[in-house]
């Protein structure tokens, strides 16, 4: 996609895909734009804010304060920013939306989120919100809720790259009382170049391209956004607008090798800008809103966050909601949460984000948070939209087994010894998304492998009711790569072997769905032992009459795969085979 036509779209991002719509007040506000300058890192930046203040709210009536945050390529006036602004400030909250590091038209590169850098500048925000801070004009505060001197009341609420921030600054900054990140990353490591396989290794997975270039090219295109930009916003190691660091991960990944030493050093940066290297610091209530329709950051990402905020003790619940950054979301789905229209009061998420605001920023204590897990369930109907559950996981695992014979059966002792081998060619043989297309609501061909280069695994038809998958499936697999194998000596991580795992729904007529387009990449660190593969997470109904197909491709051309041609082998036999693992809420495996 070239640079031109992204900087026309950059704007159409998952948060920023339609204009402002009016709120419906409870109260009016005033809106004052404001430039805040603040330290991040070893820079100077000037962040562009709009400070939404709810009338009646004075040093005599002070209100609890939100900061509202941008997605990637977004600013604090586009759709989903400024409309969860007017919704929270329609309701009392003091409001300060603010166009993140290097986006709209505050300065300094984009830094991806980095707490010392974004949570720091953020952390400046707070410092305005409590009154020791003046906006660049002299403007202060003193109509802020405040928690003792120097603590304002503040809770933090935004998409994607507007959800990290969140967590980079509460790990910084103790004085944020509550968080609603949604749609967000858990580690970029893993969502740039997933490796299900071995998730937080030494090794990248398969390189996510299309997503990735999207992105970079949307940041690097604001420059033609906005010709006028700080001059501080220039980046470094020959980016446009990207911090050095980031720069340098994204050159190595495109260039398809992998030296052990470049990509620690790699690896370090990515996890260090992401949750996962500081959650531990991260002591605010936490509402997490993950997407089902996502494959940049699946529910995985929001699982690994939930986990580990509740090991620290840290109070937390989660969402799985039903949009994401993929399939297009001009329109959500009736009764889902818009952020543009702000439609709080009369959407599932949307009310459970007032409640957690109720609870932790207006200390209401007998403000009800809701369930540790809720769901969105598409097959729902007339019936209530989201299922839940007091506990994640939630459901019970259930496991079939990969059959010589190609079949996925229910006991071991059904398996029929035989082996299933398919090979890679130098160009990609799978698809399973056109990645932008799906952000941007185009037509996209149907899923496909080509025949030869992959192996497949299908289930007797459901029966007995419907049969309910809730949560991440995985499959542990011994496979014989023998050419795999004697490359993965060299130094060279590219040279693993790289498989892509994926579920489909397969319906009585032979048709079948590749639920939300969502695939496992794995690159198998050692090919000579048995390695287990964690799918995507999902929320999916397999009805009476449908059967399970599991595939094992060679390549997807959303991502890099094999670096040469590898022929794979699976073998099975009563007492040593593949096994599938699937958390089901309700029915019974075939």
């Amino acid at each position: 996609m070239s640079l031109a036509l992204l900087a026309g779209c950059a704007l159409l991002t998952p948060f920023a895909l339609s204009p402002p719509a009016p709120v419906a007040a409870a109260g009016p506000y005033t809106v004052t734009a404001l430039k805040v300058t603040v330290r991040a890192g070893d820079r100077t930046c000037a962040l562009d804010t709009d400070l939404y203040r709810p009338a009646g709210a004075d040093a005599a009536h002070p209100a609890p304060a939100v900061l509202t945050t941008n997605g990637f390529g977004g600013s604090k006036s586009d759709g989903s920013t400024a409309g969860l602004a007017k919704a929270l400030a329609a309701r009392g909250y003091v409001t300060l939306a603010y166009s993140g590091l290097g986006f709209g038209r505050s300065g300094c590169p984009i830094s991806l989120d980095d707490p010392a850098i974004d949570g720091r500048a953020a952390s400046g925000l707070v410092d305005l919100l409590a009154g020791t801070r003046t906006a660049d004009n002299g403007t202060r505060l003193d109509y802020v809720t405040r928690d003792g001197a120097g603590d304002p009341r503040v809770g933090m609420i935004g998409a994607s790259y507007g959800g990290a921030v969140q967590l980079a600054t509460a790990a910084v900054d103790r004085r944020v009382d509550a968080l609603v990140p949604l749609i967000t990353w858990n580690d970029l490591s893993y969502s740039l170049a997933p490796n299900n396989a071995g998730r937080g290794g030494a090794l990248p997975g398969a390189y996510k391209w299309q997503w990735t270039n999207g992105f970079f090219l949307i940041g690097e295109a604001q420059g033609l956004l906005h010709p006028d930009l700080d001059p501080s916003r220039t980046g470094g190691a020959g980016c446009l607008h990207f911090a050095a660091r980031a720069c340098d991960t994204k050159r190595l990944l495109d260039s398809g090798s992998y030296p052990a030493a470049r990509t620690r050093a790699a690896l370090r940066f990515t996890r260090s800008v992401s949750p996962v290297s500081y959650l531990a610091a991260v002591t605010a209530p936490t509402l997490l809103v993950q997407g089902q329709a996502d494959t940049l950051f699946n529910l995985n990402e929001a699982a690994a966050t939930y986990r580990t905020l509740r090991s620290h003790g840290t109070p937390a619940r989660m969402i799985w909601q039903a949009w994401g950054h993929s399939g297009g979301m001009r329109k959500p789905a009736d009764g889902e949460l818009d952020l543009a229209r702000g439609n709080l009061d009369t959407s599932y998420v949307g009310r459970r984000i007032l409640a957690w605001f109720d609870r932790y920023l207006h200390h209401r204590t007998a403000a009800a948070t809701g369930p540790a897990f809720a769901y969105h369930r598409d097959w729902a109907g007339d019936g209530p939209a989201y299922g839940t559950a007091r506990s994640f996981p939630a459901g019970a695992v259930r496991r079939l087994y990969l059959s010589g014979d190609g079949r996925l059966v229910g006991r071991r002792g059904a398996v029929v010894p035989g082996s299933r081998t398919y090979r890679n060619l130098r160009a990609p043989t799978s698809h399973s998304e056109s990645s932008l297309a799906g952000l941007l609501g185009l037509p996209d061909v149907p899923p496909y492998d080509a025949r030869g280069t992959f192996a497949d695994w299908t289930s007797p038809p459901v029966t007995g009711g419907p049969l309910d998958v809730v949560g991440a499936p995985a499959v542990t697999l011994r496979v014989l790569a023998p050419q795999a194998a004697r490359q993965q000596g060299t130094p060279d991580g590219a040279d693993r072997l790289v498989l892509f795992a994926k579920l489909y729904d397969v319906a009585p007529d032979g048709g079948a769905t590749l639920v939300h387009r969502l695939v496992a990449p794995a690159r198998v660190a050692d090919a000579t032992r048995r390695f287990t593969v964690e799918l995507p997470g999902i929320v999916h109904r397999f009805a009476p009459g449908h059967r399970l197909r599991l595939v094992i491709a060679a390549s997807d051309d959303a991502y890099t795969g094999n670096r040469g041609v590898r022929p794979v082998t699976v073998k099975a036999a009563p007492g040593n085979t593949g096994i599938l693992e699937l958390p089901v809420v309700r029915g019974v495996l075939p």
